[in-house]
């Protein structure tokens, strides 16, 4: 993979992290660290070796704690469009991979860092994860997706709380409305989201892209989910994993899938 000066990157057994490192600065997404995602994530999609992806922060303290303030100071109101706009692409980008992409939180997820863990397919926290969206302290609101996100994932009256009041919620109340799927002590963070992309790497890699697409569908006013859904079916019955794992479940062994 390619070197970057923002991100540490690495690939075994087909999972690739990416570290977002600035722990200094409690790993704040500037210019350059969205520039280094965009493109490490176009590395995702084209590298073959790469089956699935952890995103997560350096350090003990934060997942991403925002945005980086002082790019922010002098903006103009077609200025600041522009950057949500770059923003939201790239993290569009991230949410429709046809790879799973999961995000550890192994701290403060806040502003822009909520954001981002919001366009993994799924999200992990350690025991000391904060989440939060606190734009409003600073006359804003999230720019790069956040007020969708949210309200798709928690419901309006939580999202808009959190929105409106900029508080933050712990991993406890994170994992009772439903914006992180596991807690676990901070050093077992990785391990376990290391073991669900193992399992789900058992799997055919074409039917769990299609799950992602088929479950993106929910929130895309421009398609019929259910319709995505049918053609996904019966476009599996057209691959050689399908034949494969029908052919092994009849045969009681275990499926060798090949992703195509």
């Amino acid at each position: 993979m390619a070197m970057y000066s923002t991100l540490l990157t690495e690939i075994k057994n087909h999972i690739c992290t990416i570290t977002i490192n600035r722990p200094d600065k409690l790993n704040a997404l500037n210019k350059v660290v969205m520039e280094e995602l965009s493109k490490v994530i176009d590395e995702v999609y084209t590298n073959e070796e790469i089956k699935s992806v952890i995103i997560t922060g350096s350090g003990a303290k934060a997942f991403v704690a925002g945005a980086d303030i002082s790019e922010f100071l002098g903006l103009s109101k077609e200025e600041g469009m522009k950057m949500a706009k770059k923003g939201q692409d790239l993290f569009f980008k991230i949410e429709n991979a046809s790879k799973p992409i999961i995000a550890a939180v192994n701290g403060f997820a806040l502003g822009g860092g909520c954001e981002l863990a919001l366009s993994c397919h799924f999200r992990i926290g350690s025991e000391n994860a904060k989440f939060g969206q606190p734009e409003v302290n600073l006359g804003l609101v999230p720019g790069y997706g956040g007020t969708q996100r949210l309200t798709q994932l928690i419901g309006k009256g939580r999202a808009l709380e959190l929105l409106m009041s900029g508080n933050l919620i712990d991993s406890t109340t994170a994992l009772r409305y439903g914006l992180i799927n596991h807690i676990t002590p901070h050093e077992e963070l990785m391990n376990t989201a290391i073991s669900i992309l193992e399992t789900i790497q058992t799997k055919a890699p074409l039917a769990v892209a299609k799950c992602i697409v088929a479950a993106n569908a929910v929130f895309d006013n421009a398609v019929n989910g259910y319709e995505v859904e049918i053609t996904a079916f019966g476009e599996c019955f057209a691959t050689e994993d399908m034949k494969e794992g029908a052919t092994a479940f009849i045969e009681k062994r275990k499926p060798v899938f090949k992703g195509k």
